[in-house]
């Protein structure tokens, strides 16, 4: 744990508690609040009372969730809460608990509301001032059974809807307010606005939590804990843990060991940009261990996708383990851990622990090697991690570079990995990747790339007749992953990058376009 001292100034003065009831989409409240520059933290409700004990927020938000407070046994905010003098904003089933708690009433509702909706503004609240007035209509997004049917003392009906007479409700004394509907989702188009009102006029909050900021403070936290210790850090090659990387080389210089393993499944040239600019551009000490033959070799005749995962995985594991021994004298360990994972490790609904999901986060290492972890990235999210690379002055298109999946290009040939298959949708990939930017549409896409199928067709070329591999083009937006559309290149975009593929790439004969989104699909195709 961090000195008390280096604790407090981790955190700006201006800070917001967000207590999540099990809402599918408490991250985006987060979201939301950091966007308007103020530092924020999710803490399950059954947990609130613990972390008001040293958090000390300047105002609370209470999330939605999908139980229902008309049961008895359904989760509640705890009173606690409205007794600290602070702003509280409570959103849909927040709104509700805050009304059971300070005496209101709640009862389900004939007339459920879900999905598009429009309130009426009936009289004026601080939350929609400068936005809305009284007789403005304004659409917003519900998700909602139950409904308020009496208010506590001191509140007041400022919004409507047609499926809730108590939409929105204000307690200006006590700077205590509900809404019905969702202002953290884009389909609130004014909800971003509600929230600022929430956090800069109402809590006073002064909105300057910053990637600078945060670097400095982030600084003085890994040289409080490492002191004059040793740390090493796994490197992937991907965004978070190089944006680890270059932050903790600049907090304690050369106590920081990189290690980088080539598993022979990345991309075409990314083992070289990693050394060449961690190793020569920052200078950062860096073990580069080439490893490919014996992922592949481990590799041989294993199509199973979820054991290609495990035994690179466990592969990784060792490998990772063995030039850390050599390297000797290291106390602590680096992982890129972000936020999400922290919220999930210590979710109310008993939801896993931080899971795996590349590379640099080695499992049970730390463990196994009596080090301790360094995480300086626990309290970010993903966009924010690329703040901070440019901050640090990471070239751009290695801070903007699409996600890639830990174990690589293994999951991208279904079946059985060889060095041919790797070799084919590299050259692949690599023509895919330059056409999208050179059309200039690699930033508006989450995620881009070739797929080998195991599958071989009738070709002409010439006049001679051929036999090769079938090559799917991937394309995704998302925001954060967790859903995804395909991206609607255009024909003749389609058509020219297949012509270059077939052309280029010897043993391909015919490319596809996936046009699946996620759910049913996953991104990936393993």
């Amino acid at each position: 744990m961090y000195p008390p001292q280096i604790r407090r100034r981790a955190m700006t003065e201006d800070r917001i508690l967000i207590v999540d009831f099990g809402s599918q989409v408490t991250q985006l409240i987060a979201r939301r609040v950091r966007e308007s520059g103020v530092y924020c933290e999710i803490v399950p409700f059954n947990k609130a009372d613990e972390m008001l004990d040293t958090f000390e927020p300047k105002a609370i938000i209470l999330s939605g969730g999908p139980a229902s407070v008309t049961v008895e046994t359904g989760p509640r905010a705890s009173l606690r809460v409205f007794e600290l003098g602070v702003p509280v904003l409570g959103i849909c089933y927040g709104e509700q608990t805050m009304c059971v708690e300070l005496g209101g009433k709640v009862e389900g509702s004939d007339h459920q509301e879900f999905g598009r909706a429009s309130i009426e503004i009936v009289e004026e609240c601080a939350l929609f001032e400068g936005l809305m007035k009284v007789g403005d209509t304004e659409p917003v997004w519900m998700s909602h059974g139950d409904r308020v049917v009496a208010l506590p003392e001191g509140f007041k009906v400022v919004a409507i809807s047609r499926g809730a007479p108590f939409a929105a409700i204000a307690d200006e004394t006590r700077r205590f307010y509900g809404v019905q509907f969702h202002p953290e989702v884009m389909h609130t188009p004014r909800g971003r606005d509600m929230l600022w009102n929430f956090t800069h006029k109402i809590a006073g909050c002064s909105g300057d939590w910053t990637m600078a900021a945060f670097r400095e403070t982030e600084i003085a936290k890994v040289r409080a804990q490492v002191g004059k210790g040793r740390v090493i850090c796994g490197l992937s090659g991907g965004v978070d843990s190089s944006v680890v990387a270059v932050l903790l080389h600049e907090a304690i210089g050369d106590q920081l060991q990189c290690v980088f393993v080539d598993t022979g499944m990345m991309r075409a040239g990314e083992a070289e940009q990693v050394v060449s600019l961690f190793r020569n551009h920052y200078n950062i000490p860096l073990v580069h261990r080439d490893a490919s033959d014996l992922f592949l070799g481990k590799l041989e005749g294993v199509s199973d996708p979820e054991k290609k995962r495990k035994i690179i995985g466990a592969t990784f594991i060792d490998v990772f383990e063995e030039e850390a021994r050599n390297i000797g004298g290291a106390d602590f360990l680096a992982q890129g851990t972000l936020y999400p994972d922290v919220i999930e490790s210590v979710s109310f609904t008993g939801g896993p622990s931080v899971t795996i999901k590349s590379h640099h986060n080695v499992g049970g290492l730390p463990e196994r090697m009596n080090m301790k972890l360094v995480e300086p990235l626990r309290e970010l999210f993903k966009d924010e991690v690329r703040e901070l690379g440019r901050e640090l002055g990471l070239p751009p298109d290695f801070v903007g570079r699409h996600p890639f999946p830990g174990p690589g290009l293994a999951i991208r040939i279904p079946g059985e990995i060889t060095r041919e298959k790797l070799e084919i949708l590299r050259k692949a990939d690599t023509v895919y990747l330059e056409e999208i930017r050179s059309a200039g549409l690699y930033d508006e896409i989450w995620q881009a790339f070739a797929v080998l199928l195991p599958v071989r067709t009738v070709g002409v070329m010439g006049d001679g007749r051929t036999y090769d591999y079938v090559c799917a083009l991937r394309a995704v937006t998302s925001t954060d992953g967790m859903t995804a559309d395909y991206y609607p290149f255009s024909h003749e975009f389609l058509g020219q990058v297949s012509t270059r593929i077939i052309n280029e790439v010897r043993g391909i004969n015919r490319v596809v376009y996936d046009v699946t989104s996620k759910p049913p699909g996953t991104i990936e195709w393993e």
